[in-house]
């Protein structure tokens, strides 16, 4: 199903075939800047971009696949064709949708999609990339998403990569006290810290901005401080073990900061990412990326399945919803278009039947009540059958309506049209050209 206006078209390229690397190269500078540059692109009339530690993805409103996919290149053209998958307009309102509910992530479903969903609608909103057809596509699957957290047991456990990554270290380095360091004050770094603090003495809050980092520290029930990104170095010494998660563009660290500060363990769930490459390679340090994470996820995966089958279940439900709600507007407007047409028609009407009788008010006002009740009576019949067609999915019938009721609707008339009676238009001529300017020209 597919709206007069356009198709939704998208691009996802996510953990489940991309590796870090690969998510890295994908993803543009920003959400809004990718919205921006999708929008100067040639046919994009509406453009959403999502992108997160394990996941960047683009969507655009198009003419057609075609001139949606050449658009999508901004995040295809720096990973292979294996990496990307392409999705048509239906397949993109479920994954949003999917993705909203938990269901592609890699701690399955887990909260924090939800309000990275939220703010990167807002980033789209923000720069003119929401129209009709991503309004509806990207707050539906809001709904799903908080839905499918209210009414199933799908964000019970370890609800975050924050929270998974405080639990690999501690499987892997059993966390008992020592100090830790959180780099990123974000939703990310608040939960890492929220995590951590239950497991050490001391935790050290880094971030660009500094009263951010104070606030996250004064969030947690443990020793505290906040330090500023020029100090994680210092930072970094006194810890045993980091979670590093900003949103820099740049790398955090330096190979040599970790070759001086001992046994550190280091978990990067940052997009880009923080800790440079070489630093796994020394022997006093161990970093886990997101790859690491998959197996103390399939823990929580495992024990969320039955959830899951639920919300695959909600998915399903409100994707036919979805897609009625954009049938039901097509054929609103073909509606709209009928009784606006048949409107003036009316009032033209009456206009002459006033001007050639003398009505008093009274009169007047029982000649309007008839010619709204006739006009009323004459399009009930047709109101139905159009919406039952777009329930059917009968385009042609919509089509069309268009073409009879909205004269802005299809091709423009050929040139040679302008200026012509259409006494003067050759027979074999007038089947190119709409009913609807022929009409018009009847009527000049």
């Amino acid at each position: 199903m597919r709206d007069e206006t356009g198709v939704i078209v998208g691009v996802c390229v996510s953990h489940e075939r991309a590796s870090v690397d690969q998510l890295e190269a994908a993803a543009a500078d920003s959400q809004r800047h990718a919205v921006e540059s999708l929008l100067a692109e040639p046919g994009v009339s509406e453009a959403f971009a999502l992108q997160t530690c394990n996941r960047t993805e683009g969507y655009v409103v198009a003419p057609d696949h075609e001139t949606g996919i050449d658009a999508l290149e901004l995040f295809t053209r720096s990973v292979t064709d294996d990496v990307a998958v392409e999705m048509g307009h239906e397949a993109s309102l479920r994954h949003l949708m999917r993705v909203a509910a938990g269901l592609e992530s890699i701690v399955l479903g887990e909260d924090q999609i939800l309000g990275q969903l939220r703010d990167a609608y807002e980033d789209a909103r923000g720069v003119g990339g929401i129209g009709q057809l991503l309004e509806d596509g990207v707050t539906k699957a809001i709904h799903v998403g908080e839905r499918a957290r209210n009414e199933t047991g799908i964000n019970e456990g370890v609800v975050s990569l924050a929270s998974a990554a405080v639990r690999l270290v501690d499987r892997e380095c059993a966390l008992d006290g020592g100090t830790a360091l959180v780099v990123g004050a974000g939703e990310m770094g608040q939960l890492a810290a929220k995590a951590l603090s239950e497991r050490v003495d001391r935790l050290i809050v880094a971030n660009r901005t500094v009263p951010h980092a104070e606030h996250v520290a004064e969030t947690v029930d443990v020793d505290a401080s906040a330090v500023a990104l020029d100090a994680v170095e210092a930072a970094l010494a006194e810890s045993r073990v980091v979670v590093s998660a900003t949103g820099s563009s740049g790398q955090v660290f330096d190979v040599d900061a970790f070759a001086e500060a001992g046994e550190t363990a280091v978990v990067d769930i940052a997009q880009p990412r923080d800790v440079p490459s070489g630093a796994e390679r020394l022997p006093s340090v161990t970093v886990y990326d997101l790859d690491a994470l998959e197996s103390v996820t399939e823990e929580t995966r495992a024990q969320r399945q039955r959830a899951a089958e639920a919300v695959e279940a909600l998915v399903d439900e409100e994707f036919d919803h979805l897609l009625t709600q954009y049938k039901r507007k097509r054929a609103d407007r073909v509606i709209s278009a009928m009784y606006e047409s048949a409107e003036r028609v009316k009032a033209a009407e009456l206009n002459t039947a006033v001007a050639q009788a003398d009505f008093d008010e009274d009169q007047r006002e029982v000649l309007e009540a008839m010619a709204d009740s006739i006009v009323s009576q004459l399009l009930a019949a047709p109101t139905r059958s159009l919406r039952d067609a777009a329930e059917e999915d009968d385009w042609d019938t919509i089509h069309t309506a268009l073409e009879l009721f909205d004269p802005d609707f299809g091709p423009d008339p050929p040139e040679f049209v302008e200026g012509m009676a259409i006494e003067d238009i050759p027979e074999g001529m007038r089947e190119d050209i709409p009913p609807a300017v022929l009409e018009q020209l009847a009527d000049d």
